[in-house]
Order: C-alpha cells, then structure tokens, then sequence
C-alpha cells in the first residue's frame, strides 16, 4: 500500500504562528503575548497552565475571536477566529457558569438553539441528549438558583455542546469549585470528552487537572506570555483518579512544575 501524501495529513484544528498580542494602554503598551506557536490536533485535550498573568485566557479569547491578535497568525479549522466564530465552530465554556436565573435549566441550555433559529423538537431533543450527556437528566425544571456550583456548570458545558461544535474552549470551569467536587467534574469531564470526540482546549491553574485531563499540556510564561514548554501526556486516554498517584503521573507533573517555575521569575 502506497504512503499517504504529505498534504493529505489531518489538518491542525488550530494552528498558531508566531502570534504576538499587545494592548494599547493610557499608560502605554501592554505585551500580553509573543511569538506564540502552538498546533492542536483533531481529538486532542490541550491545557494551558501558567502563573496569573501570564495570558491563559487571553490565548483562548484570540482563539474565540474575544481578541484581536497584532502580529502573526491564527486559523481555526482552516479559517480565521473572526470565520469560525460566524461559522459557529466552538463552544465556549467561562470560569462562572453565567446561567440565566429566570430561565430552567433545560431553557438555559436551549438558548444557543433558540438564537441559531433551531424548531422546537429539534431544541427539545437536543437539549434532552445533552443533559443526559452531563448527567443532568430530571432536572430540566429546576432553575440555577436550585443546583450546586458543579451542577451549574454541567449545565454550561451542556449549553456550549448543544449546537454540537467539534471544538470546546473553557477557561477554568471549576476553578470556583472545592477540590472534591472538582475531582468529579475532572472524570466526568474525560468520559464526556471520550463519548464526544471534541477538540478540547482548557485554561488552568492546577498542575494535577492539567495533568489528568490532558494529551498535551502547554506551559505558558508571562511578561509578554510565551510558550515556554509543550508536554505530550504518555498516559492512556481512559484514566481514573487513582493515576494520579502513579509514577508516570507524577513525572509529568514535575515536569509541568519545573516548567513554572523555569518560566517565571518570582522577583519580579
């Protein structure tokens, strides 16, 4: 059997050439970013990690087209972040759940559907698959003020998977949430990433969630943000919490700290 073509290889779902972003402030400018690089694969669970500052969320708003990049260049699924925003191309996943109080659940998880012009059985039936999906089914009625903080954002996660995009950017879901919880939401999120198949990047403070969650790991630097390391996980896609007390685990992990700290200069 002949080899492929090289141009027929699976294109990135993201590729990022040495993009740079800097805000013009009254105090004058602002680096946030430099010569990023960065190719994200189809399937793949990538997590940015850095200290406060250091542009996590601002990469993920260029991403989403949230911000406007002054140098290099950025496609999402082989178009611009401004093309794939109108094209409905991802769902965006913020550190607060930002649930509609005076809506249902199953209302608020609908609301994509209803803007984008969806019939009614087919808002009903989507929104029915992907409460079942997050593990929210019976609670279509209640309202936001009535479920936990990590039933909350199951239902965000619900919402930003209910027009089906084959990308998922959150920035920090469960940063808010206490560590029990958050070890849940951690596994419950893998199965969900497992039975989707979504391109998955995610923003993060904590070594261990990026760690566990991800099959690449990008640690960021700050002042301007710059990709100081790129850590391909060689752990097996199917994981449970007790992995984090492996060696392999832990490895990582020291890497993913090494990385930190080599990045940023705690004199500054």
């Amino acid at each position: 059997m002949q080899a492929r073509p090289a141009e027929e290889a699976i294109a990135p779902v993201i590729d990022i050439d040495n993009l740079s972003l800097t805000f013009e402030t009254n105090d004058g400018p602002v680096h946030a970013l430099s010569d990023i690089d960065l190719e994200i694969a189809p399937g793949d669970f990538v997590s940015f990690i850095g200290p406060s500052g250091c542009g996590k969320t601002t990469l993920l708003r260029v991403i989403a087209d949230l911000e406007a990049p002054t140098g290099g260049s950025i496609t999402v699924n082989g178009m611009s972040p401004h093309e794939a925003r109108l094209a409905r191309a991802y769902g965006y996943v913020f550190q607060a759940a930002a649930l509609y109080p005076w809506r249902t659940i199953a209302d608020n998880i609908a609301l994509p559907l209803e803007i984008m012009g969806f019939s009614r059985a087919e808002r009903e039936e989507r929104t029915r698959r992907n409460m079942e999906l997050v593990n929210l089914a019976g609670f279509e009625k209640k309202y936001p003020w009535q479920l936990s903080g990590g039933m909350q954002q199951r239902a965000s996660i619900a919402r930003a998977l209910s027009f089906d995009p084959d990308l998922l950017l959150m920035d920090e879901p469960f940063g808010a949430l206490d560590e029990i919880v958050r070890d849940h939401l951690n596994e419950q999120l893998l199965k969900l990433w497992a039975k989707t198949n979504k391109t998955v990047v995610f923003v993060t403070h904590s070594i261990p969630e990026a760690v566990f969650l991800s099959t690449k790991i990008v640690v960021l630097c700050p002042r301007p943000g710059r990709v100081h390391d790129v850590i391909h996980s060689t752990l097996p896609r199917e994981r449970t919490l007790d992995i984090r007390e492996t060696p392999e685990f832990l490895e990582i992990a020291h890497r993913v700290r090494e990385g930190l700290r080599a990045g940023h200069s705690y004199d500054d």
